[in-house]
């Protein structure tokens, strides 16, 4: 029994006692005075009478009622009903809020009552103060607590004559029954009646209609989101105007987290006093008056639900986490349907009648049967889990986290797991765990209703009927009796409180009341205690606990076949067959990710364990522990799945004998674990051993029956459970005699200490390390040092921690590495025994005890290891793979010889066996070898089911980009120590982990030594020089008197004099005259005549110095003339090498030798094209105005339109931009810039004029809408204006915002626009200036200057740079994207903005090339004049003249616009230490990928093949060739390099010129050569430059690991060339079959094009027959040639030639492929279209017409042949011919015998019909027969008309020809 109230409190209007406006709360009276010895008066009622503060109030309002709960520090809840009513205030009431009205502050107080203010309608003397019964209570019966006061309220008001003294006395002694579904009547004598009914169960909470209210206030999703913020320990804050309503969304929230009890701050009321609360850290569920909303804004973590808005608002800082799926869909929907049961038939064409709705108390218990139904469905199993440590005297239960979270399928769930760690759930062990107790409805659920509840899933209707009937037991538990008799309680009258009151609630007579209780107290002492007693008995524990959801575990879903596999080896190890367990290894490993075969396996090694001990031999032990470790590297450190605490018992079994007395335990070799440095784990596995031991304390063991396996995590398999013996034990203590019960006490904590004593040394198996010298990294990882991170216990650490200290102060280790070592273990095992034993009830003797002995155990287990690594160190070592030597290049040195490594798969699946197929070639088992001019890695697969394959990766170091530390992943075999990822620029990624042997100084030597190769001090020391020098056969010496200098020496005075005359004039009468290079090594003749005709009209002041040239400067001048830039030159016509002093007037440009000291611009050529008029001192000045002194020269001129490319560095702030800006004509008084600006200008003008077509032109500088018939209507360009008169100051504008990827179109074309390409309307300037747009800001054209600007934008060096990273890591990623599928690839590859880099480039080019078709010249004028516009001018130069796309045109081009013109190579390839910050800015290479893309669109243009782009892309980053290295031409001759490749013919050595090399390389191989090559005459190509129009360039992605890159071909090994079958019969070759993986072999290698297969066929054959093979450029052209011929006569000609003629003009010019459109249309269609350009005349329209109905008639003939059999046969000719061999084919369905040239020939030569035949019969050899073949092998057939003799190989053939054509004679 217990009160129904403890206090009655009467609280009034007090003043202040600060004399503030507010006043406070004081008790008048409380009954009774003393406090009650269970129960101290609850402090600070005052408070929560009036949560909003005391004040007064102008009028009387109606008494309110509410519950307040408080909670006192035993955590007992205290419920204060509160009822407050007004009456008017004394005078000093008055006087103390006087203060208050005369401030006249309006504020809204509980309830929307005002306060006093001077507009208040009552005069100042009505003033009313509240007043406040109060009820303190423990147990919450609110309507109780309503009527109870409510009738004292009234009993004053209502004046009733009974005593209020009596009402208050037997309200404080009534008594009633605390559980068990009594009922009660109680009276408090003023002719009242209430029943008060007791729940059945005392552990349900009571909710009446509060959770139905909760819902109503807030709906499903927010409600949800507060019960899963409750759960995981948030704060969370109601508002509300109603107290009441705070109070009932409290109880809601809390009712619904049953089984969970809420144990931290729960206030449902909060006064406004202490507001500040709500700052505190720990989680609380409070509620606040909504008028203090404005105070909860600027709390950051706190949920705040609003019941009146019904909005729940969850800070950005803080994440609930929500239910796992499926549950948190399931719980929503029943919620739905329960709340709003016409969901389901709203969409019902004939709906039922409307079923009556529950009641709102029914419908409060089925939403909390929903929760319940969802904690059982979360919590199913969970006593399975359990852990009794104890049972005597109190039953001491610990929960298996892991255990849980594994079985059930939710390790990753972020809700189960913040719920089980937990105050709540913590609570729910310690309270439900006991087995032996009151069991309540959650009991049951969990243990008899989980299947059915997992059969109803997806049946809605029966998870509604079983809602319905749990609510219905909630609600009986609150209500047991329905038909209970009315309450009878007196109530005031309506509007009773507006009356004037008769008198103020009156003193009551402390006396009285206290007599009625003393009275009370004495009955109830009198009485015995009616205690019911408990009904308890053993808690079921359920069904075994299931997944939440069935995943099926993917890629390792583990077959029966699987775990046989792992059965078959481990049974082949313990039998000593290692040849077939090391078959079965790999699989078995591989096997391994999966649980089951996790749990096989070590089911599978119990079994073979007897007596705790198992001694193998080397190899099974290194089997064994191979696949310990490959079970618990993918262990976590929780262990969910308890796989590493079933190998515990296991690692100390197994062992190996090493010598005499010393023993290696498996422990000693499985260390490297995450796992075993787990606090958790050691506690979970402890616990679980303790339980296992202490039950079998109680169990009597038969005889026969084995011991229990320790380290089992639950004894789940046999009868009865640990938890069924505890439930005895508890049954039978009260029953057991006092030292009966002591004796199994002490019997039980000393079954703990052992198994403490026990785990002290398991931990100090797997926490020492074998190897002193290791135990830092296993440290580090472990968090062993560290107390905070390693303990998650409430238990102290000083008794462990000062033990430990100790110890280690006096342990006396010499060797302070071992002593940190074993004190970091001795501190960390203490922590682990203080925790398990503080809460396992250990004595603190024992505990003193066990903190003596742990430093011992260590100590003698740091003795023992000693001596087991000493002698493991003497076992031979482990058999590793031979190391593989790689083949380097003539000239390419080892630096470091083989290291051994383990290369490691990337983010390239390929070589992984990923989703393109293939085996698992990475990770690889092999060694790193540092070169002078590679890195390589050679080696071979770890997997032995891949085969022996060769893994080769390698690159140039010279390439390498990035080198970084990575830290690897333990590898199955060994430990591994650091990685490193070198990333090269040619698109290579190494992934490496150094093997142990190797070591760390081995890796830092490795690094050293990479990075001062990479880096060289100076270019001497890159490969392409290095490798030479050793190597060059040494010349004979000069003699003393050879009058001609070297080329050395002469470089050397070149750049001696260079130097001194750099800055200064030259000034030259003289005409100079180089000598030939046959007279090199003379002095030349003073008058020979000069072979470069300088300007005649040279001012006094203009040229060089002088007496005349030294010879030195004339040989420099003839060297220059040999140049590449000058051959160019004179193929277009633009300064023409006579040997006559006279030159035509007429001719417009000249060469210049201004520059041939390097004297104005160090990084151009020596010779260049200046306009004729121009004279060479006045390009002193001009240089000025140009960055880096590059002014605008000539580089090129076109053959149609003459007009010419020029190309110049960017504008210096003053050069043109000074001269557009100057308004007015220079004033005679200059400055010396303005002078240089107008130079410039007249420069400028020269180029101009020196254009035949713009001489006399002054036409305005109008870029109008140029555009050819099918630009215009593709909108490829639409128009590009920009207009010098209407443009006004923007002037590029249009222009510069189209070439910067925005599509301003002009207006449309005129209908007579002509469909000539190269046409344009005569309003155009001479002059196109291409500048950049933020260079040419701001310029305003002279309309009468012949030329134009247009602005573009253009990306810098470093965009290219920052876009090259990116685009190194999309095309090979360091780690397998997150990911997979190629989406994440695309992404980051359009991230790197690469190919919008690369569209740019084309269109700016594709723009300069129609500006140039029209007849404009165009000056390319970007950035410093060496990247960028390199690449336009070289484009453009590719686009219109068809020899640049040849080799030789290509060479001579990028020798021309990139080595002459001075793009810094050497600067932008960091190729120097001093470039090493820079970075690599792959500007050529881009060059390169345009032309691939351009080559791609166009592929039958170009006689170079895609190979040889790659080829210059992979070495012009190698340092393997001369060719690509320094800056400009100025700094090769400075070292003497640029003459030396053509002047000095070397001997056999390295080649040091790319150029050399692919030379070398096309005699021997057509891999440089395009076979489509057939070009056009005069074709410019147009390509589409959109970025859909572009592909990823394959030299980014492929690699090939048989042999690494394939671009140095020396090293590259042909195929294996399979064996010639000897084919006994000659029936049709059999097929030679050859698997080609990806990513390893080759493709092209080993399934080569036709017509290089037939080159191939054809050198073997000549070989074959002793003949020199031909070149197989000549074997081409002449078949080229023969081809041609062929097809003039009948008008069939090859493919080749017929897609040359065939493709019209213009979709040739667009770059379509042939592919486009239906299959075959393309021909037909296009040849019938008259719109073909001019190029194709009507004649070749008819030829091509004529060749594809040739081509189709010879594939349908070629379809509808039927072969029955065929083979070759010789055949004598007619009369007097010879025996030739033929191709015979049998056909049985046209019944003919038809014969053809050879196999593949598509024409039939003859036929002989067998219907003619009239006898087949075996024949004699004749005159001229082959001489190889035996008589029989001839056979004769005799047709009607004459006698046809054949000869077959052999006898067996002949027989079989024979054979079949009678066959078919007698099918006839």
């Amino acid at each position: 029994m217990a009160r129904l109230a403890d206090y009655f409190v009467l609280v009034a209007f007090g003043p202040h006692p600060r004399g503030s406006g507010e006043g406070q709360g004081q008790i008048l009276q409380r009954f009774p005075e003393k406090d009650w010895e269970d129960n101290p008066f609850p402090q600070g009622i005052e408070l929560f009478c009036q949560p909003s503060g005391w004040q007064l109030c102008p009028e009387r309002s109606p008494p309110t009622f509410f519950v307040a709960v408080l909670t006192d520090i035993n955590s007992e809840r205290h419920y204060c009903a509160c009822l407050t009513f007004w009456e008017p205030a004394e005078p000093t009431q008055e006087a103390a809020s006087a203060e208050d009205a005369a401030d006249g502050e309006e504020e809204l107080e509980d309830g929307g009552r005002m306060r006093l203010s001077p507009s208040a309608p009552a005069p100042a003397s009505q003033l009313f103060a509240p007043k406040t019964l109060v009820l303190v209570s423990r147990l919450d019966h609110t309507e109780v607590f309503r009527n109870s006061l409510g009738l004292i309220y009234t009993v004053h008001v209502e004046g009733l004559d009974v005593s209020l003294e009596s009402v208050i006395g037997n309200l404080l002694t009534c008594t009633i029954p605390l559980a068990g579904g009594s009922q009660r009547t109680i009276s408090l004598g003023a002719g009242d009646r209430q029943v008060i009914q007791t729940p059945l169960t005392d552990s349900l909470p009571v909710s009446c209609c509060s959770v139905a209210l909760l819902f109503r206030q807030l709906g499903i999703t927010n409600v949800l989101c507060l019960f899963c913020a409750a759960l995981t320990e948030h704060k969370i804050l109601f508002l509300s105007r109603s107290y009441q309503r705070l109070a009932d969304a409290c109880r809601g929230l809390l009712a619904l987290l049953f089984p969970l009890r809420y144990s931290f701050t729960y206030v449902p009321i909060l006064p406004a006093q202490l507001l500040e609360v709500l700052s505190t850290p720990t989680p609380f569920v409070i509620g606040v008056h909504a008028a203090f909303q404005a105070e909860t804004q600027e709390l950051l973590d706190v949920i705040i639900a609003d019941l009146d808005g019904g909005t729940v608002t969850v800070p950005e800082c803080v994440h609930i986490p929500p239910l796992p799926e499926p549950l948190q869909s399931q719980t929503h929907s029943v919620l739905s349907t329960v709340l709003d049961p016409e969901l389901e038939l709203a969409d019902l064409a004939f709906p039922p009648p409307t079923v009556p709705a529950s009641s709102l108390k029914m419908q409060d218990k089925e939403l909390r049967a929903v929760f319940l139904r969802l904690f059982a469905q979360l919590l199913q199993g969970y006593r399975w889990c359990l852990h009794i440590v104890r049972i005597h005297p109190e039953p001491v239960i610990r929960f298996h986290k892991a255990a849980f979270l594994g079985q059930r399928g939710l390790v990753e769930d972020d809700f189960l797991m913040k719920v089980l760690e937990g105050m709540a759930f913590a609570g729910f062990v310690s309270e439900r765990g006991v087995p032996y107790r009151a069991t309540d409805l959650f009991d049951e659920l969990v243990a008899h209703e989980v299947a059915r509840m997992r059969a109803d899933e997806s049946h809605p209707q029966r998870v509604l009927r079983h809602v319905k009937e749990l609510a219905e037991q909630l609600y009986k538990n609150e209500n047991p009796y329905p038909a209970v008799a009315m309450h009878k309680v007196q109530r005031p009258a309506e509007a009773s409180h507006l009356r004037r009151a008769p008198r103020p609630f009156p003193r009551l007579d402390e006396g009285t009341v206290q007599w009625i209780v003393d009275q009370a107290m004495a009955k109830m002492q009198g009485a015995p205690p009616a205690v019911r007693a408990e009904r308890r008995s053993t808690v079921p524990s359920g069904p075994p606990m299931t997944a939440i959801l069935e995943r099926s575990s993917g890629l390792h879903a583990n077959s029966a076949r699987r775990l046989e596999v792992v059965r078959n080896c481990i049974s082949y190890v313990f039998e000593g067959k290692m040849l077939e367990a090391k078959k079965l290894l790999p699989a078995v490993l591989r096997a391994l990710k999966g649980r089951a075969a996790r749990r096989c396996l070590t089911q599978e090694l119990h079994l073979h364990v007897q007596q705790n001990r198992a001694v193998l031999d080397h190899q099974q032990f290194d089997f064994v522990v191979r696949m310990m470790n490959c079970c618990l590297q993918d262990c976590t450190s929780a262990d969910e799945h308890g796989i590493a605490a079933a190998l515990l018992p296991l690692v100390t079994a197994f062992c190996r004998k090493l010598s005499p007395g010393v023993t290696q335990f498996a422990y000693s070799c499985v260390q490297e674990h995450v796992v075993w440095s787990t606090p958790q784990f050691w506690e979970a596995m402890f616990y679980g051993d303790v339980q296992t031991h202490v039950r079998a304390l109680y169990l009597e063991p038969p005889e026969d029956r084995p011991p229990t396996q320790v380290g089992e995590a639950l004894a789940q398999e046999e009868p009865p459970s640990a938890l069924d013996v505890a439930s005895e034990q508890r049954r039978l203590w009260p029953t057991l005699s006092r030292a009966k019960q002591q004796e199994l006490v002490q019997k039980e904590e000393s079954t703990v200490f052992s198994q403490a004593i026990h785990y002290a040394s398991r931990m100090s198996y797997l926490l020492l390390p074998l190897d002193a010298s290791k135990s830092r990294l296993l440290r580090e990882r472990a968090g062993l040092g560290d107390p905070e991170s390693a303990s998650n216990s409430l238990v102290t650490n000083s008794m462990a921690g000062s033990v430990a200290e100790s110890y280690d102060t006096e342990s006396g280790f010499e060797d302070a590495e071992t002593s940190d070592v074993a004190g970091a273990v001795v501190r960390f095992i203490n922590r682990f025994v203080d925790k398990v034993c503080t809460e396992s009830g250990v004595t603190s003797d024992h505990l003193k005890g066990l903190h003596v002995m742990v430093p011992d155990i260590v100590q003698m287990h740091i003795e023992t290891l000693e001596a087991v690594h000493r002698e493991s160190r003497r076992l031979p070592p482990i058999q590793k793979p031979k190391l593989l030597r790689p083949r380097l290049l003539p000239g390419e040195e080892c630096v470091l010889d083989g290291l051994r490594v383990y290369l490691l798969p990337d983010g390239r699946e390929e070589g992984a066996g990923g989703s393109a197929g293939g085996p698992a070639l990475l990770p690889a088992e092999g060694a790193v070898f540092l070169t002078t001019y590679r890195v390589i890695f050679t080696g071979m697969p770890t997997d032995p089911l891949v085969g022996e394959q060769v893994v080769v990766r390698a690159f140039p170091v010279a390439a390498l980009t990035k080198e970084k530390r990575i830290s690897v992943q333990t590898h199955v075999d060994q430990f591994l120590q650091d990685g490193l990822q070198l990333r090269a620029c040619t698109f290579q990624l190494l992934r490496m982990a150094f093997d142990e042997e190797v070591g760390s100084e081995g890796a830092e030597l490795f690094r050293k030594q990479l990075h001062r190769l990479r880096y060289p001090p100076d270019i001497k020391g890159t490969f392409a020089f290095a490798s030479g020098a050793t190597h060059t056969p040494g010349r004979p010496g000069r003699a003393a008197k050879d009058k001609g200098p070297s080329l050395r020496t002469l470089s050397r005075n070149l750049m001696k004099n260079a130097k001194r005359t750099i800055g200064r004039q030259h000034i030259t009468r003289k005409k100079y005259s180089p000598p030939s290079w046959e007279h090199r090594g003379q002095p030349p003749a003073e008058d020979q005549e000069d072979e470069i005709a300088v300007s005649e009209e040279a001012e006094p002041s203009t040229l060089t110095p002088s007496a005349g040239l030294k010879p030195a400067d004339r040989l420099t001048l003839s060297s220059l003339v040999e140049r590449a830039c000058c051959r160019d030159y004179q193929r277009l016509g633009l300064g023409t090498l006579g040997s006559s002093l006279s030159r035509a007037k007429s001719e417009p440009f000249r060469v210049s030798p201004v520059n041939r000291m390097y004297a104005i611009c160090r990084s151009y050529p020596g010779l260049l094209i200046v306009p004729q008029s121009v004279q060479d001192n006045a390009l002193q000045r001009v240089s000025r105005c140009y960055r880096q002194n590059r002014f605008p020269v000539v580089c090129w001129r076109s053959g149609r339109s003459k007009a010419v490319l020029l190309r110049s560095g960017g504008l210096h702030g003053k050069g043109v931009v000074g001269l557009f800006k100057a308004q007015n004509a220079p004033s005679p008084g200059q400055s010396q810039a303005d002078s240089s600006s107008l130079e410039q200008e007249k420069y400028l003008q020269a180029v101009v004029s020196a254009m035949p077509r713009y001489a006399d032109a002054s036409g305005r500088n109008t870029l109008s809408g140029f555009s050819s018939a099918h630009l215009g209507s593709h909108g490829k360009w639409g128009s590009i204006r920009v207009s010098g008169r209407s443009g006004g100051p923007g002037v590029g504008v249009d222009v510069g915002s189209r070439l910067a990827g925005r599509d301003v179109l002009g207006p449309p074309q005129p209908n007579g626009a002509p469909p000539d390409s190269g046409f344009l309307r005569p309003q155009r300037a001479a002059l196109y200036i291409i500048g950049d747009k933020a260079q040419l800001k701001g310029v305003r054209p002279d309309p009468l200057q012949q030329w134009e600007l247009v602005p573009i934008e253009v990306f810098e060096a470093r965009q290219v740079k920052a876009s090259f990273k990116k685009l190194l890591k999309a095309c090979v990623p360091g780690c397998p994207a997150a990911e997979p599928g190629p989406a994440s690839y695309l992404r980051s590859l359009e991230d790197s903005e690469w190919l919008t880099q690369i569209h740019k480039l084309l269109q700016v080019s594709v723009l300069v090339v129609e500006l140039l078709d029209s007849g404009s010249s165009v000056l390319v004028s970007l950035e410093d004049g060496w990247d960028i516009t390199t690449q336009v001018v070289s484009l453009v130069q590719l686009l219109s003249d068809p020899f640049y796309r040849t080799l030789e045109g290509f060479r001579l081009l990028v020798e021309k616009e990139w080595l002459s013109f001075g793009h810094r190579f050497s600067h932008r390839g960091a190729h120097m230490l001093a470039g090493q910050s820079s970075g690599v800015v792959p500007i050529f290479l881009q060059f390169l990928d345009c032309v691939h893309q351009v080559h791609l669109q166009f592929p039958m243009e170009f006689e170079f093949s895609q190979f040889y782009l790659k080829f210059l892309s992979y070495h012009h980053a190698s340092r393997r060739f001369r060719t690509f290295l320094l800056d400009s031409d100025y700094e090769r001759i400075e070292l003497g390099l640029l003459y030396e490749e053509k002047g000095e013919r070397r001997g056999q050595q390295a080649c040091r010129s790319v150029w050399e090399h692919v030379d070398r390389l096309s005699k021997k191989t057509p891999v440089f050569y395009n076979y489509m090559y057939a070009p056009e005459d005069a074709e410019v190509l147009r390509p589409y430059s959109n970025v859909s129009n572009l592909k990823v360039w394959d030299f980014y992605t492929e690699e090939t690991l048989a042999e690494g890159p394939p671009y140095d071909w020396e090293l590259a090994r042909g195929p294996p060339e399979p064996p010639e079958e000897e084919r006994p019969d000659s029936s049709a070759p059999q097929s030679r079959r050859r698997v080609v993986w990806p990513c390893y072999d080759s493709r092209p290698r080993a399934q080569p094009d036709a017509i290089s297969r037939l080159l191939e066929e054809l050198q073997r054959l000549e070989t074959e027959l002793g003949r020199p093979p031909e070149r197989w450029k000549d074997t081409w052209d002449r078949v080229k040639a023969a081809q041609r011929l062929e097809g003039r006569p009948d008008g069939r000609g090859t493919p080749g030639s017929l897609l040359a003629s065939t493709v019209p003009h213009h979709r040739r010019s667009l770059g379509v492929y042939l592919q486009e459109g239906p299959a075959g249309s393309t021909l037909s269609l296009s040849l019938d279209s008259d719109q073909s350009g001019g190029s194709s005349a009507s004649s070749s329209r008819q030829a091509a017409r004529r060749s594809t109905s040739a081509l189709y008639s010879q594939f349908q003939t070629a379809e509808s042949e039927n072969r029955s059999y065929e083979g070759t046969l010789y055949k004598k000719g007619a009369f007097m011919k010879p025996w030739k061999a033929r191709w015979f084919v049998l056909d049985k369905t046209k019944h003919q015998l038809r014969y053809y040239d050879h196999r593949v020939d598509t024409e039939c030569k003859g036929v002989i019909d067998l219907a003619e035949v009239e006898a087949v019969a075996p024949g004699a050899p004749t005159m001229g027969a082959p001489k190889t073949v035996g008589e029989k092998a001839f056979f004769d057939v005799k047709t009607t008309r004459r006698v046809y003799n054949f000869c077959a190989q052999d006898a067996a053939s002949a027989q079989q020809w024979v054979d079949r054509i009678q066959g078919c004679l007698s099918d006839a």
